[in-house]
C-alpha cells in the first residue's frame, strides 16, 4: 500500500523540526539512505507503507498522526515502550557471559550515582541475548516504586540507550533522567517555557514535575519494558 499524501511530507518535516534533527541525521535514525529520503520528501518516491513503519517504529511516533493527521504525534499511548512489552519467564541473565545486554543489579530510581558509577562493571550480575528485541548498546536494570504503573510496575526491569545529545528530545517517550539529587523514570513533555521540561508520572496520583533542562544532568531513552513472570 502507497500513500500519495503532500501532507504526510509535510509531518515528516515537522517531525525533524520538533526533533532538532537535519535531513541527514533523520535518515540515519530511521536507517534509510539520506538521498531515498530525500526522493521521499520530494514527491519522486510513492510513501509507502515500509517507509511509513519505518518513521513509526524508529520515532515512535503515532502512525495514525503522521498518515492521516489524527491523535497527536508523540500522544503517551504511542510511546513504543508503553505497548511493546517483553515478557521475559524465569531466570533474567539466560545469556552466557559477555553476550548479548548486560543486566545491572542497580535500582536506576535509588540514589544519584553519577552515571560512571551507575553502570560500574561490578554491578553486572548477567546478560540477556534478545536480539531481535533489544539493542546491543542498551543497558538493563531495575525500578522501584508505582508512579510510573501500570506501564511500569514496581520492581520491573527497563531497557535504556543512553543519549548523546540530551536536546533532542523525543517528546512523549520514558526517559530516565538524571538530576542532582534523583533519578526517576518519567514521560518527558514539553513546557510551554522552552528552557523547562514537564516530567509526567503515569500513575494519576504523582503530579507533573517541572525542571529546567540546565538541570538535567544524564537521559537514557527507555526502548523496552521487561516483566519478569516471578510464578515460574
Amino acid at each position: 500500500m502507497t500513500h500519495n499524501n503532500s501532507d504526510i511530507v509535510q509531518r515528516i518535516k515537522y517531525l525533524m523540526r520538533e526533533l532538532n534533527c537535519r535531513q541527514v541525521e533523520f535518515a540515519r535514525r530511521i536507517g534509510i539512505d539520506n538521498s531515498n529520503l530525500s526522493k521521499y520528501l520530494n514527491g519522486h518516491l510513492p510513501m509507502s507503507d515500509a517507509f511509513i513503519n519505518r518513521i513509526v517504529v524508529n520515532v515512535g511516533v503515532s502512525k495514525q498522526w503522521l498518515v492521516d493527521g489524527t491523535d497527536l504525534p508523540f500522544a503517551k499511548s504511542a510511546a513504543p515502550v508503553a505497548t511493546d512489552v517483553t515478557e521475559v519467564h524465569g531466570d533474567l541473565v539466560p545469556a552466557p557471559r559477555g553476550q548479548g545486554t548486560p543486566v545491572y543489579n542497580i535500582d536506576v530510581t535509588a540514589g544519584n550515582a553519577p552515571r560512571e558509577r551507575l553502570f560500574a562493571d561490578e554491578f553486572i550480575t548477567g546478560w540477556v541475548n534478545l536480539p531481535k528485541v533489544i539493542d546491543r548498546d542498551c543497558r538493563i536494570v531495575r525500578v522501584s516504586g508505582d508512579s510510573m504503573s501500570p506501564v511500569i510496575q514496581n520492581g520491573d526491569f527497563i531497557a535504556v540507550r543512553e543519549l548523546t545529545n540530551t536536546r533532542m528530545i523525543f517528546w512523549g517517550h520514558i526517559y530516565v533522567v538524571l538530576l542532582d539529587d534523583f533519578r526517576l523514570v518519567k514521560y518527558l513533555r514539553r513546557h510551554p517555557d522552552p528552557a523547562r521540561v514537564i516530567l509526567r508520572s503515569e500513575n494519576p496520583a504523582y503530579d507533573d514535575m517541572e525542571v529546567l533542562r540546565t538541570d538535567i544532568r544524564e537521559l537514557m531513552f527507555v526502548q523496552h519494558i521487561l516483566h519478569l513472570d516471578t510464578r515460574l
